[in-house]
């Protein structure tokens, strides 16, 4: 079952389970991601482990899946040497993919598709989403961000996941950039010591979103999760929305060795203060798997 009720009424009325990393997914089947279009490549090389890998998340209890179009962009695409049409087909593909898993799932309960629109910094895959400040403008941003989103808008998924996003001039001009688009948002930051990326107060980079009629969820993912309780918090009260919430394991990311380190802290048992900070979508980002969204789904009460 797909697409219905709308995902913002299921906000209204309860929690919903995001499902967790793509790219842990996909390497733990085997697949080598250690080039620059990331979980994006398969998509033109082996769509269906894309297929497969949303469809363990669903049977593991996750109620949205999150598109492998996080680092696909007209741009990298071309530096591989594939031109506008076929980049733009293998981004609608990206939300089919995961429409397909939801038909295999074979569950009762809604299922919902969110098209992942990854930061400017992911297309340069240096590591600077996690920093932000890239010396472009709003508007300049916002002809970055313009195009793809036109074509995820148009595979026609739930919600647009406009996602890891490091500072609050990228905020702008996604949340310009989606105007018109009739689909809507949710607006995650990545952040780190109760900040953007760039060093920007939440109450700040929140703000934005709660006048922004297409953002149905305001929050945080690809963090630390000791991160999530405070900026979750501060979602909620700023901007009076329902709150998205899917931090990483944990570890941390080393962007130059390509490589994660440290000790996973991302357990279940902080879902209930994430749901009492107002988080309504939950999940997870990097280096959390189909077995730990089976576990936030039994916090929340989901069916698996």
């Amino acid at each position: 079952m797909t697409g219905s009720p709308a995902l913002a009424d299921a906000l209204a009325s309860g929690t919903v389970v995001l499902d967790g990393g793509m790219s842990n997914q996909l390497e733990s089947a085997g697949h080598d991601l250690s080039d620059a279009l990331w979980s994006a490549r398969l998509l033109a090389e082996r769509p269906e482990a894309v297929t497969e890998a949303h469809l363990a998340y669903f049977r593991a209890g996750a109620d949205v899946a999150v598109t492998a179009s996080y680092q696909a962009t007209f741009e990298g695409f071309a530096r591989r040497g594939i031109g506008r049409d076929r980049a733009a087909a293998l981004m609608a593909l990206s939300v089919e993919s995961a429409r397909e898993a939801a038909r295999r799932a074979g569950v009762s309960r809604p299922l919902w598709v969110a098209a992942s629109a990854g930061p400017y910094g992911a297309m340069l895959a240096d590591g600077s989403e996690y920093r932000g400040r890239y010396g472009l403008t709003v508007g300049e941003l916002e002809r970055f961000h313009r195009p793809r989103l036109e074509v995820l808008a148009a595979a026609g998924p739930d919600v647009l996941a406009l996602e890891t996003v490091p500072d609050t001039d990228e905020a702008a001009a996604l949340l310009r950039a989606v105007r018109g688009l009739g689909v809507p948002a949710w607006l995650t930051y990545t952040v780190a010591d109760g900040r953007t990326r760039a060093g920007q107060p939440l109450e700040e980079a929140f703000a934005p979103a709660a006048e922004a009629e297409e953002v149905i969820a305001v929050g945080v993912n690809c963090c630390a999760p000791q991160e999530v309780e405070a900026a979750a918090a501060t979602a909620a009260r700023v901007t009076g929305k329902p709150v998205v919430v899917y931090p990483n394991s944990g570890e941390t990311w080393d962007a130059r060795a390509r490589s994660w380190s440290g000790e996973a802290t991302f357990t279940p048992d902080r879902v209930r203060s994430w749901q009492q900070a107002g988080a309504r979508l939950i999940g997870g980002c990097c280096r959390v798997g189909p077995e730990t969204v089976r576990q936030i789904a039994g916090a929340v009460g989901a069916p698996a």
